[in-house]
């Protein structure tokens, strides 16, 4: 009687397989030397008064390693969407060069971009697929869309947030995603709420300025977090959608930004 194992907490899917023999958790893989998928961490994204600012640190870890400081996690996937991914860098990729062929392949051949809805359905449609390395715990994927809703005038960028199994939410005002999340959002909460002047009335320079400020405190609580350096010329993945589309936001811009703003006449 000493040996029986003990019975399944009801609900705990993973303890039903396992006596079951069907665990999918790969032998060894509780086990420290077992080998640990990479994982890219922190990506967010807020309304300033111009349209909305996406946000990536460039860590991506395994387990307590540093895989690299130079991971791209914003993806621009046509003209007027982006794509931010915190999870795992190999899933999440394959994920955006899947959409960005199938945003192409729709426009060429219907001769009009997909609409908003339509592409956000896709990317939830392409976490839906991946249920299986979900639940196996080496493919999570828990992104940030945010995309141009053309059928307003002007166009307005919209944010969008998912969960691991493609559920779906439109963000107000910001989302944020991956080990830094916590703190971006607290932050985000609070200024949005309480502060003089809010994210969503900062013009480009200042919503610039105020990505880099909230990378630099993620990644203080949180080492998965790579940070922002000026000194040592590291800055992050920072994306503009305006009602013109996506653009880039150079290094030398950042850099700009971080510079004390000059003092009033």
């Amino acid at each position: 009687m000493g040996d029986s194992p003990p019975a399944p907490i009801p609900g705990d899917f993973f303890a039903l397989l396992a006596r079951h023999g069907s665990s999918p958790i790969p032998p060894g893989h509780a086990n420290s030397l077992a080998p640990v998928e990479t994982q890219a961490t922190t990506v967010f994204g807020f309304h300033f008064a111009d349209g909305a600012i996406i946000a990536g640190d460039r860590r991506a870890t395994a387990g307590n390693v540093i895989v690299t400081d130079t991971i791209e996690k914003v993806i621009e996937l046509d003209a007027t969407s982006l794509l931010a991914i915190a999870g795992v860098p190999a899933t999440a990729f394959e994920m955006a060069r899947a959409l960005q062929t199938s945003f192409e392949y729709f426009r060429r051949s219907q001769l009009q971009p997909l609409s908003l809805p339509a592409r956000v359905r896709a990317l939830s449609r392409a976490l839906r697929d991946n249920l299986p390395l979900t639940l196996q715990g080496v493919g999570v994927v828990a992104p940030i869309f945010a995309g141009l809703d053309t059928t307003q005038s002007p166009p307005k960028p919209c944010l969008f947030f998912y969960d691991a199994l493609g559920a779906q939410f439109q963000a107000v005002g910001f989302a944020a995603s991956g080990s830094g999340a916590n703190t971006v959002r607290s932050i985000l909460g609070y200024q949005e709420r309480f502060g003089n002047p809010r994210p969503s009335t900062l013009d480009r320079r200042a919503a610039v300025r105020l990505a880099l400020q909230l990378l630099m405190i993620a990644a203080e609580f949180d080492s998965a977090t790579g940070g922002v350096h000026p000194a040592t010329q590291r800055y992050a993945t920072l994306r503009l959608l305006t009602a013109d589309g996506v653009e880039n936001v150079p290094d030398a811009e950042q850099a700009a930004a971080l510079e004390p703003s000059p003092a009033a006449p």
